[in-house]
């Protein structure tokens, strides 16, 4: 069995011989928008972003960098990005080389309809107003959500795409960001328009969501998301498992937070934890291993966790 065919099982639930390790035979493919420039500068929104030079990660919204000062003139403080003068001629190009009898085909889309909308207009404000001003912002997040449609069917008719991680994250540590009330009334119907032209034109949806959002998990499943990814385990993974089987594939959940980047952590820790995730998650298919987030370069621990992934994540026949 390939590794293309082997992850497709995963997908669907359809008898998998082993866990894949990450996204087995997927190649990435990254549109011409720019949505988070790499240095500090502007992105195609007009939202201004800082570095810090001395400190690992990438660049972060700068303070007083948005470009909503008021959320009841949103219509006349920004400018939606002009997709059709982008270049997309190189994704063409890129597209072409792959090989698609070997490899599943991602297209990359971040900054989801929450992730602009505090963009746009700061954390602060875009909380307060999703509260306080909800009808302004159902309409600001309709507008943002007709963007990425349009720019979703330009991406798939330039690269015809097998697959899209869609980022949006929802959560923090401790729960949603949003009451779940209003994620329901706000973003997700606008959300699902979004998945509706994924499945349209037959692309797997890989929702990228950061954070504890259990609360919704029921929703997203409904919606049609088939994949979640990081499946950060602030969030109680066995149970979503339990409830989902069969329904969603997990990608992630090896905590990267409090083990594979703890302090002195062990390559039997490693371990310990690929055989928790990969036990808790990968019955029937439907678990892609991976860690929880971005971690440190180890290569002795990442070896640990590679190498557990390969010899415990064999389906018994």
């Amino acid at each position: 069995m390939t590794q293309k065919e082997n992850l497709l099982r995963t997908i669907n639930h359809d008898n998998p011989e082993w866990v894949p390790n990450g996204l087995e035979a997927v190649k990435w493919i990254f549109p011409p928008v720019i949505e988070r420039p790499a240095q500090a500068g502007l992105d195609d929104f007009n939202v201004k972003w800082d570095i810090k030079k001395d400190a690992e990660g990438g660049t972060y919204p700068a303070h007083n960098g948005n470009t909503i000062t008021d959320i009841s003139k949103w219509r006349e403080q920004i400018t939606f990005p002009d997709l059709q003068s982008m270049d997309w001629n190189s994704v063409s190009k890129h597209a072409g080389k792959i090989n698609r009898e070997e490899n599943l085909l991602c297209g990359f889309v971040e900054m989801g309809l929450f992730e602009r909308s505090y963009l746009l207009l700061g954390m602060d404000e875009a909380l307060i107003s999703f509260l306080t001003m909800p009808d302004e912002m159902e309409q600001l997040i309709s507008a943002i959500a007709d963007y990425k449609i349009k720019f979703i069917e330009l991406f798939d008719d330039t690269a015809n795409l097998d697959m899209i991680w869609y980022g949006d994250d929802w959560g923090t540590q401790n729960n949603l960001f949003l009451p779940p009330k209003i994620w329901r009334k706000i973003i997700k119907p606008h959300t699902q328009r979004i998945y509706n032209c994924m499945k349209k034109r037959n692309i797997i949806i890989n929702q990228h969501s950061c954070g504890k959002i259990e609360d919704v998990f029921t929703d997203i499943v409904e919606m049609g998301a088939q994949i979640y990814n990081p499946a950060q385990p602030c969030n109680d993974l066995a149970k979503l498992k339990n409830k989902f089987a069969g329904k969603i594939t997990f990608c992630g959940g090896i905590d990267s937070q409090f083990v594979l980047a703890k302090p002195n952590v062990t390559e039997e820790e490693i371990r310990i934890e690929v055989r928790k995730r990969i036990d808790e998650l990968a019955e029937g298919g439907g678990y892609i291993a991976a860690p929880s987030h971005d971690v440190p370069y180890n290569k002795n621990l990442l070896d640990a966790m590679n190498d557990e992934i390969r010899t415990y994540g064999k389906y018994k026949k």
